[in-house]
Formats: C-alpha cells, sequence, structure tokens
C-alpha cells in the first residue's frame, strides 16, 4: 500500500508542491509550526533516513538548504529550522521552517488546521522566492 506521502506525490491527494525533480518533491506541511513550514520528501518510499542511501541524503538536505534559505528571505525569520522526525508517516521527510527562537521547534504548538487561503499564499510566496534564487526548473506552477 502506498504510503501517504507515495499518495499526495502521485496527485491522489492534494499538496501544495514548492518543488519538484527527479528524486525530491517539496510540498507545504498540513500542520505547520510557521507560514512556510515544508516537507522535503524522496519520491522512493524509505521509511527511514538512516536506510537512505548516502547520495539520497545530500540531495535531500541540498533541497531542504534551497527552501530554507528562500523561506529566511520571504517570510522574513532569523533562521529555518530542520528536523527529521519520521513518526507522522512511515516515508522519510525533512522538515523545513521559519524560525525565530527555539520555541519554533516545538511540534506541540504545531496548528491543526490551517486557512486554505493562507497556505495556497504561503506556497506561491515560497515558490516566487525559489524562482528569485535560481531554482525556477524546480518550482512547479500552482
Amino acid at each position: 500500500m502506498p504510503t501517504l506521502f507515495t499518495r499526495i506525490i502521485n496527485g491522489e491527494i492534494p499538496g501544495h508542491f514548492v518543488w519538484k525533480d527527479d528524486d525530491a518533491v517539496a510540498f507545504l506541511s498540513i500542520g505547520p509550526l510557521s507560514d512556510g513550514h515544508t516537507l522535503v520528501v524522496p519520491r522512493a518510499e524509505i521509511n527511514k533516513w538512516t536506510d537512505a542511501p548516502v547520495d539520497l541524503m545530500q540531495k535531500l538536505t541540498t533541497v531542504a538548504q534551497a527552501i530554507g534559505r528562500a523561506q529566511v528571505s520571504v517570510f522574513g525569520s532569523e533562521r529555518a529550522g530542520l528536523s527529521i522526525a519520521g513518526f507522522e508517516v512511515d516515508h522519510l521527510h525533512l522538515h523545513v521552517w521559519p524560525a525565530n527562537s527555539l520555541q519554533d521547534f516545538d511540534f506541540s504548538r504545531a496548528e491543526s488546521n490551517p486557512d486554505p487561503e493562507r497556505m495556497a499564499a504561503n506556497a506561491e510566496k515560497l515558490r516566487q522566492g525559489l524562482r528569485d534564487a535560481g531554482h525556477g526548473a524546480f518550482v512547479p506552477e500552482a
């Protein structure tokens, strides 16, 4: 049975995508810690990050870094947070989000029902930031 993230990647479940390439995708989290909170996910169904090939982990962190830089730029945060938890969905994913303090790393504060219009606007803002940073080849249309 495909994972939830595979179903999102395949378009069976909607997602606010900000990055797509042959190996990875990135889309906004439905439980954001802050505006622009993004999940970087490999297309391959790998459960644990420790089971991923080194070259794939390098690719995922490179994508996460590009997204984090764009988040800092477009959302005006002090830095971008990065976490690999892996308990929510059995499919490797990196959380990347705008952060201004250690409190912004508290997953118990995640928003449970974000406004769909705000999510769409945040996705477009992040897509534009990625385009402006030279990553337009990987940024999908809305």
